[in-house]
């Protein structure tokens, strides 16, 4: 089975001592089907994963990824800036490249010229330049970003900043008056700016440059056909939730077959948005901590993942349960401490 699927991927089938990435393109009842193949070595055979993109299942738009209204509005506006750097950060599979892709559909005009980097490039956007990179011919993301200024571009979307020279690139780019797009694997939006200083980038060019971070996630959407409506008690729910603006029932999973007993149906996205105020810009150019740059995010109204979740457990459109379990790692500061310590 193996040794087929790396035909199909267009993969060396005698190679079996070394990691081999490739794809496979199918077309299923006239949908299109794009199939990652990754492949490992390991002391009894192989190890192969694969990963799944029905690109006719992707949503690319921005108003439609789950952001809440006053977000969209504000994101919206960033990514019409002349210049500057927007992250989106995120494990693999939060939904970042989804993201980034509507964001540049949304300001794709005729008068605005575009080019990306990718690695792989996941979908095929229309009057969009796309490079797919291929670091083993030494077409880096470093290198390609450094061609790519020479083309006069206006936004430029670099797939993931995974090194020093692609930071610096980027931010050179920034600074000669270009919008540039990329994502970071950081647990929340404050790691970004303290992750692209350990690279290497100085501080004072993280704090000049970087206009705003995306931090994501994605949470099951509960099945409109069987979600359940309860009226929890307060042992039912975390010490964070926004107890005072519960005046409705909220909805727990049950299970059907529209939904195959699993009680959701598609996901959505839960966003933190942390703008690079000044005040954030001054904690970047001191090698601020992470903690110290969130606590002060929130202190200016940033709404973390956890809250963000807690506003469509509101809604009805996702549980508890599933906030919990897409957001352990974001207990570091809570709101009612942040309070406490203002008093």
């Amino acid at each position: 089975i193996i040794s087929r699927l790396k035909i199909m991927a267009r993969l060396n089938i005698a190679e079996k001592r070394l990691p081999q990435d490739g794809r496979i393109k199918l077309k299923v009842h006239g949908r299109e089907i794009d199939v990652r193949v990754s492949v490992i070595p390991m002391i009894h055979g192989e190890g192969l994963v694969l990963r799944i993109l029905d690109k006719g299942a992707m949503v690319l738009d921005l108003k439609r990824l789950g952001m809440e209204p006053d977000t969209y509005a504000t994101f919206s506006e960033l990514i019409r800036l002349p210049h500057g750097i927007l992250l989106v950060t995120g494990p693999t599979g939060s939904g970042k490249t989804t993201t980034l892709y509507s964001a540049l559909l949304e300001i794709n005009e005729p008068h605005i010229k575009i080019i990306t980097t990718e690695d792989p490039v996941e979908y095929q956007l229309e009057g969009i330049n796309q490079i797919q990179v291929h670091p083993k011919i030494g077409l880096t993301f470093a290198a390609s970003l450094r061609s790519i200024l020479r083309h006069d571009p206006d936004v430029v979307l670099v797939g993931e900043i995974r090194d020093l020279e692609t930071a610096e690139n980027a931010i050179q780019a920034s600074l000669t008056g270009h919008l540039v797009f990329s994502t970071l694997h950081t647990n929340d939006a404050a790691g970004a700016y303290t992750r692209m200083v350990d690279m290497g980038v100085e501080p004072f060019l993280v704090a000049s440059t970087v206009e705003a971070v995306m931090a994501q996630r994605l949470v099951r959407k509960l099945c409109v056909h069987c979600k359940e409506p309860y009226h929890p008690s307060r042992d039912d729910l975390p010490p964070d939730f926004p107890w005072e603006e519960l005046t409705e029932p909220i909805y727990r999973p049950k299970g059907c077959r529209e939904c195959r007993h699993s009680g959701y149906t598609g996901r959505l996205g839960l966003y933190e948005l942390l703008l690079t105020t000044e005040r954030i810009r001054e904690l970047a150019h001191d090698r601020a901590s992470t903690w110290e740059i969130k606590k002060a995010g929130m202190e200016e109204g940033m709404r973390t993942l956890r809250e963000d979740g807690w506003r469509k457990v509101l809604r009805g459109v996702t549980s508890v349960d599933e906030v919990l379990r897409i957001t352990k790692g974001d207990r570091m500061i809570s709101r009612k401490s942040l309070k406490r310590a203002s008093a």
